[in-house]
């Protein structure tokens, strides 16, 4: 490992990133020996198989942040952005520290807690936590909690620190609990606070902007959501269940689906899911397990959202396998539900290609026989093109007439990354502006596959009369998305850059960088495309420029 200077300069590195992508690019030998070296997708890649990984700048990033011992590139950088605040005052630094101990909904911003990074700052500068009993809270420092007792037994009650948090929820809700060398303290220290009187359903008000740390929301967000929905510790769970945390909090049983050990101590606790939208958690994040052990808990298959939609529709629109709809079936979903558009759950089925789920709700008595127009968008959505151009042949006004539900299968399924159905329905005329999906965001095709970085199938739609002026529900249009994404990097393999190459060849201006912009930070670059201002990922930006 490569030892990082004590004043690092971030520009220094950005070059040397692009320095070893450049020697990758061509074939030399030390930069395929680092990559090797440090990048896990290169790990014992022949020269040839390197080259064909076709690395890109975040590649070269994540390399050389990983030979000074960071996880990601993202976890330097903030590294030596931070180094830079050594010069502030003593609580200038300890209140940059705890925002990276506790996620934005406790710090009033919207970063994600990076506790490795603490962690590694913490070794470093163990002054950073020094005389302060709310920040020895954050770090499981069980010798100053008891002193901080002895010294006023009610200081437990009371809120305080930088983050005005009480003690035992400034416990559960650290993020060291994920670092092993932590994690234990952390759970000895809510033991101690618990012994000595907290409440064990200590909150406070939710302060996810446009909330802030002085103006918190009225949802609390208590400790046991730390433990169970944040940390997902099933000991600490347990311990504040045991001692008299109320499971029905709002927040603990939504967030333990996936963890199924923590989602059965919440039940077996006295965790009620009506009203928790917990079965529309586990579905979206494709979690069978949490889903079946919900229903034998008793949740509603029936109940439906805050947009009227039932758990069956819910998976049949996220196209999940043909088990979410044969657990809810069992359950007693009603097979004969219909949704807002006065669809039946089997026709929904049908024209999301599912045919086996339909086959599921055929045996349960919900078969009907399909429109034309129905069957059409059926062999659509599942990839069966000797179908549907065999209908489209019998009735050539088919698309012309389909409804604005029918229309809007094209981007759901370029929203749930089917692509077989996105092909064969711009091949067959389908308009590629029609707008759909989840709510808020409710794109058109281009939109979703940009979105999910998606570069062959944007440059499909792009050819096919797609433009990157289409719009989506936050009110931007596909270069905003491309921006957003490039930046952020939803949870999905993409490739924005090959996203931001169809772009160019399909007629997108070349960007320009803005005049009376000053320079970028964190590795995100400003730049002017098509008359609009928007930032990008160092690697989109580059493609952009046209360089």
């Amino acid at each position: 490992m490569v030892s990082l200077p004590e004043r690092a300069d971030l520009e220094h590195l950005r070059k040397q990133a692009k320095s070893l992508l450049q020697d990758y690019r061509r074939s030399d030998a030390a930069a395929f020996a680092r990559f090797r070296d440090h990048l896990p997708a290169a790990r014992d890649h022949s020269d040839a198989q390197l080259r064909a990984l076709d690395l890109r700048l975040h590649d070269a990033q994540s390399c050389i942040a990983r030979s000074y011992g960071f996880s990601s590139w993202n976890e330097l950088r903030d590294y030596v952005q931070w180094q830079r605040q050594t010069a502030q005052d003593a609580d200038a630094r300890r209140l940059s520290w705890l925002h990276l101990v506790y996620a934005g909904d406790v710090t009033g911003t919207t970063f994600v807690a990076r506790p490795r990074l603490a962690a590694r700052l913490l070794a470093e500068q163990p002054a950073l936590v020094a005389g302060d009993a709310y920040a020895a809270c954050a770090i499981g420092d069980l010798a100053a909690i008891r002193a901080a007792i002895a010294a006023d037994a009610t200081w437990i009650h009371r809120p305080g620190g930088p983050l005005q948090l009480p003690p035992l929820f400034a416990v559960t809700h650290s993020a060291l609990l994920h670092e092993a060398a932590y994690a234990p303290a952390l759970r000895d220290s809510a033991r101690l606070l618990l012994e000595a009187g907290a409440d064990p359903n200590q909150s406070v008000g939710n302060r996810w902007p446009p909330h802030s740390l002085q103006q918190p929301g009225e949802e609390r967000l208590g400790a046991l959501y730390g433990a169970a929905g944040v940390a997902h510790d099933l000991a600490l769970t347990r311990l504040l269940l045991e001692a008299g945390a109320n499971p029905d909090d709002g927040e603990s049983l939504y967030h333990a689906v996936g963890h199924v050990d923590i989602l059965r101590a919440l039940i077996d606790g006295g965790a009620h899911t009506a009203g928790t939208n917990a079965l529309a958690n586990a579905i979206a994040q494709a979690h069978l397990t949490s889903l079946e052990l919900l229903l034998a808990a008793g949740a509603d298959p029936n109940e439906t959202t805050a947009q009227g939609i039932t758990p069956l529709f819910t998976a049949i629109r996220l196209r999940r396998e043909p088990a979410f709809a044969r657990a809810l079936l069992a359950a007693g979903a009603d097979a004969q539900a219909r949704d807002a558009d006065g669809r039946s759950a089997y026709a929904a089925a049908c024209a999301a290609g599912l045919d086996e789920t339909a086959a599921l709700l055929h045996a349960a008595g919900a078969a009907e026989t399909l429109s034309a127009a129905d069957a059409f968008v059926a062999a659509c959505a599942r990839g069966d093109e000797e179908q549907a151009r065999q209908r489209l042949a019998q009735q050539p006004d088919l698309v012309a007439n389909l409804s604005t539900a029918q229309l809007r299968q094209l981007p759901e399924l370029a929203m749930n990354g089917a692509e077989a159905g996105v092909r064969l329905m711009v091949e067959l005329g389908w308009p590629v502006a029609t707008r759909g999906g989840d709510e808020p965001f409710a794109g058109s095709a281009l939109n979703w596959s940009v979105f999910r970085g998606k570069a062959a199938l944007s440059a499909l739609l792009l050819a096919h009369g797609a433009h990157w002026r289409e719009r989506h529900g936050y009110g931007s249009d596909v270069i905003g998305t491309l921006s957003w994404a490039s930046c952020n990097e939803p949870p999905v393999e993409g490739d924005w850059v090959g996203c931001a190459q169809a772009l160019i060849a399909h007629g997108l201006p070349h960007a320009t960088r803005p005049a009376d912009v000053g320079d970028d930070e964190e590795d995100r670059v400003t730049l002017l495309v098509d008359g609009d201002v928007h930032r990008f990922a160092a690697d989109v930006a580059e493609v952009l420029l046209g360089r």
